[in-house]
């Protein structure tokens, strides 16, 4: 098992930068996937990136070229920077990991909002 626990969210203006940070009860040099998904107002969850053990990465097309996936494994945790937010970007974002099973972070709100 592992918890995982997302920090970083808030209020930022259209144009502006986030960077959201999720932090594991363990060591995650040996999970396979880590991904970050949201669930906006009224739609279905999404993935938003993943990234795998090995480094690569993948992104949802709206995100290509704004935002960055990260994991430092030496510190256990997964990061997701956010460029150029745009208000369709406001959304709950939620902190995956594939253990062994699906695991789930409690959520961060973002706002992209003037």
């Amino acid at each position: 098992q592992v918890q995982l626990v997302e920090s970083g969210g808030g209020l930022v203006q259209p144009g502006g930068s986030l960077r959201l940070s999720c932090a594991a009860s363990r060591s995650i040099f040996s999970i396979y996937a880590m991904g970050w998904y949201r669930r906006a107002p009224g739609k279905q969850r999404e993935l938003v990136a993943v990234i795998i053990s090995g480094g690569s990465t993948n992104y949802t097309d709206s995100v290509k070229g704004r935002f960055t996936i990260s994991r430092d494994n030496a510190k256990n945790m997964v990061h997701l920077q956010m460029n150029s937010l745009k208000p369709e970007d406001t959304a709950v974002y939620y902190c995956n990991a594939v253990a062994g099973g699906m695991y789930w972070g409690q959520g961060t709100q973002v706002t992209v909002s003037s």
